[in-house]
């Protein structure tokens, strides 16, 4: 409390330079505390599971260009070669991907009519291998059997009278409880009736940012389409190993059509979250330029009030003070100042918050979020400062006698 006195006074003589420090933690801290935020609400989307077995399925193209060609015949003979190699868990004809960005949606209903709103779903079209061949967990209900699977054609309007759901859908359809799902029947096309057999645990729509990304539905149909999909799942460690040899099996079996666009789920993950990735970095990159400019501005304001008080600092240890007593005294004049930087910026994150919150719809900031900011900075300044406050306590007596004011 006695150097509080002449430790205001002295900053006071050099206001200017303190002020341009504190808002400087402050402009820090409110764009830091932000930039955290949304990297902790982006680094969440990322890790979402998508429900599949990632590590060890794969998928490719096929595209027919041959005439006459007979689609439901070769489907059949490529599936059955597939699943009969060695390593092959399960294969099945689908007609998206999850998180590849394109894919089917539709919009079910409780009750049938034009008048019901509908709930938006991601629509997958498998056989009786597609659990199996996604790697998915059924918590409720069952498979498919062979005979639901029914033929689509390209323009068809119809739908099979079995479906099987995600978790997230089911529990969005009954009022947040899943268990009621099982066996009820919803609507599609506002009149066609589609009985719930089954409940996935989880899996993701083919669009990452879509607000009902866990809103999946499985239909029991192969497409009669010359291009399409084979899913594919392999024992664990066995799928990059058996990627080109599969792909080389299927385009030697048939010259009349082309197999292509073999990716595997881990790398459609990666691409599928490139740009979230890319924001994370540029925001990772900007806290850390910003909590080093702070660092350095509190050095040279610091090393400035020392050259421009060197005989004080003199005239103090020349009557007794230790040199902990000299540090301790800039470290306490550099917490004023970030005290004053982390008032200004908590009003300045929460300001900023609230813009956020109301243009792009984010969640609000976290008062848990807002006090590590704070202990950050003021830890950023402590440490800062202490490399002048070595310096200023190792200066003699003698010299510091010999300077001028």
């Amino acid at each position: 409390m006695l150097e509080l006195g002449p430790m205001l006074r002295a900053l006071m003589r050099n206001k200017i330079g303190a002020l341009l420090i504190a808002l400087q933690i402050a402009l820090t801290l409110t764009i830091m505390v932000n930039a955290i935020f949304m990297m902790l609400a982006r680094s969440a989307q990322m890790a979402r599971p998508s429900g599949l077995d990632e590590q060890n399925t794969f998928y490719l193209t096929n595209t027919v260009f041959a005439p006459n060609y007979n689609l439901q015949a070769a489907l059949a003979q490529d599936l059955q070669r597939i699943r009969q190699t060695p390593g092959v868990v399960a294969a099945t004809q689908i007609n998206a991907i999850p998180l590849s960005g394109g894919g089917w949606s539709m919009s079910l209903q409780n009750k049938p009519g034009d008048d019901i709103d509908g709930t938006g779903v991601a629509v997958y079209m498998v056989d009786e291998q597609g659990i199996a061949a996604m790697g998915l967990e059924l918590i409720a209900g069952e498979n498919f059997a062979p005979s639901d699977v029914i033929w689509r054609d390209q323009g068809a309007t119809e739908w099979p009278a079995k479906i099987i759901l995600s978790q997230a859908m089911a529990a969005q359809m009954f009022d947040g409880d899943w268990k009621k799902a099982l066996g009820q029947t919803l609507y599609i096309n506002n009149h066609e009736p589609m009985q719930i057999t089954g409940i996935i645990k989880s899996l993701q729509a083919p669009w990452n940012g879509w607000d009902n990304v866990e809103n999946a539905m499985l239909v029991p149909q192969q497409l009669d389409s010359r291009n399409s999909r084979f899913f594919i799942r392999t024992e664990p460690g066995r799928r990059d190993a058996l990627m080109p040899q599969l792909e080389k099996a299927l385009a030697e079996s048939d010259k009349g059509r082309i197999v292509r666009n073999m990716k595997t789920m881990e790398q459609t993950r990666a691409d599928s979250y490139r740009e979230d990735l890319a924001t994370y970095n540029i925001l990772l990159t900007v806290i850390i330029v910003l909590t080093l400019i702070t660092g350095f501005g509190i050095v040279g304001l610091a090393m400035f009030s020392i050259n421009r008080r060197t005989r004080q600092i003199g005239t103090r240890r020349a009557l007794g003070a230790s040199q902990w007593q000299i540090m301790r005294y800039f470290m306490l004049e550099n917490l004023l100042i970030s005290g004053l930087g982390v008032l200004l910026g908590i009003g300045g994150a929460v300001g900023l918050n609230i813009w956020l919150v109301s243009t792009f719809a984010m969640k609000p900031l976290t008062p848990g979020l807002l006090l590590v900011g704070c202990a950050a900075l003021l830890a950023v300044g402590q440490l800062a400062v202490s490399y002048p406050a070595l310096i200023a306590a190792r200066i003699s007596p003698a010299t510091a006698t010999r300077g001028r004011a």
